[in-house]
């Protein structure tokens, strides 16, 4: 090949990649222009910069998750406590129907007395985790169901019943518990751990080493184990809660009562129904996710019917409602945070 056309073979090849380089200049200044632009614009009218990124496509789909993750957080930092007795309850004279009938009060005694008020606490990173995976998805998942509702019965000029309410928080509530096993089953075994013999205890030190050592020495599965009933209890408590709070919002809507008053009446409601329509499964699930194996390899229950068979046998139909009122404590007061947060936070980035 000659010199001649070397070099035009060469400069051929440089041309593209000139190009290509004096395109990328551009395209990296046009960017940082639009970025300078972006925030001088967000400095000079924060509100319409903050209004105009909530209402962006991603945005708008993200928060009702965001809200509701949030919201949960809340309400379990609030109601973690209540929620520790809930379960030392359901746990206590397991297999005996004439065991130990020990009350909240009792319980809260027992704890205090040993000086370790600190205990009511166990497993809150847990619960943390918990709402930031269970309720996150519940709420978004039925806010998303609502609004695709609501834009399907104004298209046909109908509106929305108490049915589709009902059918909304049972789907969210089901594919919700799903995600959210894993955490719930390290919360329970972090609240149960303290009621084993001192040598017996895991004394896990946090909700990522109780995950990782149940994963490590009983299998990954086993993080989902009690699913089944977890998630009957979550569509049961999700169609008491949700579904009756919004009907009770609706019902309530043209009341004398302030919208802040309808909101908190819903909420009782709401956590009444959820209460009542839920506690036999979280009483199976709670018994579910506490077990391990005996040193034969067995489990105290093959699953939650089981788990429903032997305790009906052994302890008696009315121990599936033992601590209803702790536990109507614990999910009213929780329900009722969390849906006046997610509330709040719906109100003011709408």
């Amino acid at each position: 090949m000659s010199t001649t056309a070397a070099t035009t073979t060469t400069q051929t090849l440089k041309m593209p990649a000139a190009r290509a380089l004096e395109n990328a200049k551009q395209s990296s200044e046009a960017v940082l222009s639009d970025a300078s632009s972006a925030m001088s614009k967000a400095a000079e009218n924060p509100k319409k910069a903050t209004a105009d990124f909530l209402h962006t496509p991603f945005m708008r789909a993200a928060l009702p998750f965001v809200n509701g993750g949030l919201a949960g957080m809340t309400a379990t930092t609030v109601i973690q406590p209540v929620d520790m007795v809930k379960v030392r309850l359901q746990l206590a004279g397991e297999g005996l129907k004439t065991g130990p009938k020990p009350s909240p009060t009792t319980i809260l005694r027992d704890i205090i007395a040993q000086g370790r008020v600190m205990d009511l606490y166990t497993g809150l990173s847990a619960g943390m985790l918990r709402q930031a995976v269970y309720t996150t998805a519940r709420l978004g998942f039925f806010d998303t169901f609502m609004k695709s509702l609501s834009a399907s019965a104004k298209e046909k000029g109908t509106s929305i019943g108490f049915k589709e309410r009902a059918g909304a928080g049972l789907a969210a509530g089901g594919l919700a518990a799903i995600v959210g096993n894993p955490a719930d089953l390290a919360l329970i075994r972090m609240q149960s751990d303290g009621l084993k013999p001192v040598a017996q205890r895991a004394n896990y030190s946090s909700v990522v080493d109780a995950l990782v050592r149940i994963s490590k020495q009983e299998g990954v599965a086993r993080l989902w184990a009690g699913c089944y009933p977890t998630v009957v209890r979550a569509m049961a408590l999700n169609f008491g809660q949700l579904a009756f709070f919004s009907e009770a919002k609706q019902q309530l809507k043209n009341t004398s009562l302030s919208p802040r008053t309808q909101t908190l009446t819903a909420s009782a409601v709401a956590g009444f129904f959820a209460s009542f329509l839920s506690l036999p499964f979280d009483f199976m699930k709670t018994r579910l996710q506490k077990q391990t194996k005996a040193p034969d390899g067995s489990m105290p229950y093959k699953g939650m019917f089981d788990c429903f068979r032997k305790v009906v046998k052994e302890e008696g139909l009315l121990r599936f409602y033992r601590g209803f009122g702790t536990y109507y404590v614990r999910i009213a007061p929780h329900a009722m945070v969390t849906l006046l947060v997610a509330d709040y936070l719906g109100f003011i980035t709408k």
